[in-house]
């Protein structure tokens, strides 16, 4: 698959202060890549980079093949940037403001209508179309700036702290319209403080600190690569007045030699660790079932985006 996004050797130098060190990124097409850092590790830089507004002061970076630097007006129409701070226009409704950038990006006659009612829908605006720009909630006026990125139909999206300052039931929206954006085929870059919510929306994800790339690549081989241990969870039919069940489940495992440690969770869950280098697991469900015991969900656990920045990062800034 071809890269939406490439960087190599990306430096910015700010007044001798080194924003960004030698920047090595390959985003994939098609891609969620959460970008994380402490705040003035350089994910801001970057994105700016990307999006033509800032000159980088080394390196390479390419969006979709094209030099960002060479070429930044080929660039444009394939980027939709949305920075952290959403520029609005307070006396402007909704159509009003999609219009004005609608014309601001050359779209005319029935393509603006048509691709206004799109993003609208898209973004569950529609009933906003007359409303006021400035009475919009923090979680309208996100959507409303991304509405704003699709216009033009972009390839990539570079967002930057998108669900900042955003209530619980506008992040769940939030993410939902990242799923749905990627399942049309867009490349998202999404820097963001919130680590969990990283975790749920991008399948690669960026660690960065004082302006050094410390891991990039899928969420996935970066739990195996940072693993330290693997543990089972395992739930078992527990009578309410006594735990035999849970102590005979513990009890079936001990000595075994797969299994390293054990200890039980709420009434019915046994947490088991075992053997970092182990394939296959199904002994653990296979045992269970054949000591008489009633199974009711086997899970391996894994190391959370928290987890895996903590392990990454040493909390310092450039």
């Amino acid at each position: 698959m071809s890269l939406a996004i490439r960087t190599e050797g990306l430096t910015k130098v700010y007044r001798g202060v080194t924003a960004l060190r030698d920047l090595e990124l390959s985003i994939e097409q098609g891609d969620a890549f959460g970008f994380i850092g402490p705040n003035g590790a350089g994910k801001s830089t970057t994105i700016k980079i990307l999006a033509t507004l800032v000159r980088p002061s080394g390196g390479v970076a390419e969006v979709c093949g094209i030099n960002v630097q060479r070429r930044p007006e080929s660039v444009k129409p394939l980027i939709g940037y949305m920075p952290d701070v959403l520029g609005i226009y307070d006396d402007m409704l909704v159509g009003e403001y999609l219009e004005f950038f609608a014309a601001a990006y050359r779209i005319r006659g029935q393509a603006r209508r048509q691709k206004i009612e799109e993003v609208l829908e898209l973004t569950d605006l529609v009933e906003k179309r007359d409303a006021a720009v400035m009475g919009l909630s923090r979680g309208m006026g996100q959507r409303l700036g991304l509405a704003r990125c699709l216009l033009h139909d972009p390839q990539v999206l570079l967002l930057d702290e998108p669900a900042a300052g955003l209530d619980p039931r506008a992040r769940i929206e939030f993410k939902e319209l990242v799923q749905e954006l990627r399942r049309m085929g867009k490349t998202l870059l999404i820097s963001s403080h919130i680590l969990s919510e990283i975790g749920e929306m991008c399948n690669t994800i960026g660690i960065i600190e004082q302006g050094r790339l410390l891991f990039a690549g899928p969420i996935d081989e970066a739990r195996k690569r940072l693993g330290t241990e693997r543990i089972v969870m395992l739930r078992i039919v527990e009578d309410a007045e006594d735990n035999r069940a849970t102590t005979a489940l513990m009890e079936l495992f001990r000595g075994h030699p797969d299994v390293e440690a054990m200890k039980p969770g709420a009434p019915g869950e046994v947490f088991v660790r075992i053997r970092k280098d182990l394939e296959d697991i199904s002994f653990l469900a296979r045992d269970v079932v054949r000591d008489g015991l009633q199974l009711v969900h086997m899970e391996e656990t894994a190391l959370s985006v928290e987890d895996i920045f903590l392990q990454v990062t040493k909390g310092q800034v450039a």
